[in-house]
Parts: C-alpha cells; sequence; structure tokens
C-alpha cells in the first residue's frame, strides 16, 4: 500500500510535467511562427510608373512574415533575383514599400512601347519582310534605304535608292519588346514547343531614332518605299551616304 501511495504522486507529477512540456512546445512554436521571417524585394529608391526594373533600384529586406504583403516578391533563392530583371512596374512604388506580384508585368505589348524608347529618342515603326521577322530581334542594329523616283538634272524620272539612316537601334519586333516572357515562364516552356512563340506574328520592327532622324523617316515613307537592312554584330561603321542608280551602275 505504501508503494501503491508513492507511485500515484509520481505518475501525477510525470503526466503534469509532460503536459507541461506540451503548453511550452506549442507556445515556442505560435511565438516561432508569429517571428518567422521572409526575404522580400523592396524599392531601394522611388521607382516612377512603367520603369524597367533593375537589379540596383531594389534590396533585399528580411521581415516577420506577418508583415509581408499579400503578394510580395519573395526572395528564396538566389537566382529569384534575376527573375525581376526586364520587369516592368505597373504604378509607382514609393522607396521602402514591398514589390508586389501584381505590381509587376513583363516587358511585352501590355507594358507599352515607350518603357524601351531611350531618353532623347522616338519610336518609330516600319514594316518589314515576313521573312526578316523571324531573324530580326530587339537590341539589333539596322540601316533603313528608301527607293524613290528621283528627278534627274535633265528633267527625267529615275528611280534611285539611298541610305538615309544608319546604325539604328532595334527595341521591338512587332509586338516583341525583347522580353515578351519572364525569365521563369521561358525557363518552364516545354523542349517541344517554339520558344520564338513570344514573338509577334506583325511584320514590323520599332526603332529608336533621335528627333532629325524621325523626321527623315516619315519624308523617306511618304516619298518611296522603305527597307530594313540588318548589321552584323558589333558594327558600329557609318559609310558615307549616296544614291545608288541603275545609270550609275552600269556606267
Amino acid at each position: 500500500m505504501e508503494k501503491k501511495g508513492v507511485l500515484v504522486p509520481m505518475l501525477l507529477a510525470m503526466g503534469a510535467a509532460v503536459f507541461y512540456l506540451m503548453v511550452l512546445s506549442s507556445k515556442e512554436s505560435a511565438l516561432r511562427g508569429a517571428y518567422e521571417t521572409a526575404k522580400v524585394l523592396s524599392a531601394r529608391v522611388d521607382i516612377p510608373e512603367r520603369t524597367v526594373l533593375k537589379e540596383d533600384m531594389v534590396e533585399v529586406l528580411e521581415v516577420p512574415r506577418k508583415f509581408m504583403q499579400q503578394d510580395s516578391f519573395e526572395i528564396k533563392t538566389q537566382g529569384d533575383m534575376k527573375l525581376i530583371v526586364n520587369l516592368v512596374t505597373r504604378n509607382r512604388v514609393p522607396k521602402g514599400n514591398q514589390l508586389t506580384q501584381s505590381s509587376l508585368i513583363s516587358l511585352s505589348p501590355e507594358s507599352g512601347l515607350s518603357v524601351k524608347i531611350p531618353p532623347g529618342y522616338r519610336g518609330a515603326i516600319l514594316p518589314i519582310d515576313q521573312e526578316m521577322k523571324i531573324l530580326i530581334k530587339p537590341g539589333d542594329r539596322v540601316d533603313v534605304l528608301v527607293t524613290f523616283d528621283a528627278l534627274m538634272n535633265d528633267g527625267r524620272k529615275e528611280k534611285v535608292t539611298a541610305t538615309i539612316l544608319q546604325n539604328v537601334l532595334v527595341i521591338a519586333v512587332g509586338t516583341n519588346l525583347g522580353q515578351g516572357m519572364n525569365a521563369r515562364q521561358f525557363k518552364n516552356l516545354g523542349d517541344k514547343e517554339d520558344k520564338t512563340a513570344a514573338f509577334s506574328e506583325k511584320a514590323s520592327v520599332s526603332l529608336a531614332l533621335n528627333p532629325n532622324e524621325a523626321q527623315y523617316l516619315a519624308l523617306a515613307i511618304k516619298q518611296g518605299d522603305t527597307t530594313v537592312i540588318m548589321r552584323g554584330l558589333g558594327d558600329a561603321e557609318m559609310h558615307p551616304m549616296e544614291m545608288a542608280s541603275f545609270r550609275k551602275l552600269f556606267r
């Protein structure tokens, strides 16, 4: 009887200890969950609306998960930082604010052509041959030629061709602005799926021109037929511009 009288309090004490440990563990888990942190993207500077993102515009902040916005851009691996490059802000993002998935769009027709036009330049659209559409890409450099009927000194009209623009930057092909899909979408495309699907079916190019070049291009379009000629990669040489004609060819 004496042993039984000792055993019961011991069992009760052990039960109470286990229960106490369970309560502590539960509270610890709740506290850990309340203060669990995550890495999110924050604006390092004020980012205007419809701005193409660069890595130096943002920074990674570690914040408690309970303070994360619903669709914050969470950084789980170092590679996730690369996914934001060439995304475009829908709205202004003030300095210090978290970047959210809904506030970013891919560099696509939805973001508009103006986000690709360099400061001081204008965007001009030119038709091209269907065959060239497949080969030319945003970032390429081209020359623009115009063929028209010129009035010669003897009063005759003669068809001539002249180079009016050289080493011009291509900023879009059709509605492809160079990043029609973000990196994650492109990576997830199946091997059998055509990765040129981001390119528009429209046979046209958008060029970045200074105001004077834009005037000459507008005049050329009205006066004759324009032709886009691709340049080799890295070729920035400028050539003297002169008119070509069959008379000169067979002279």
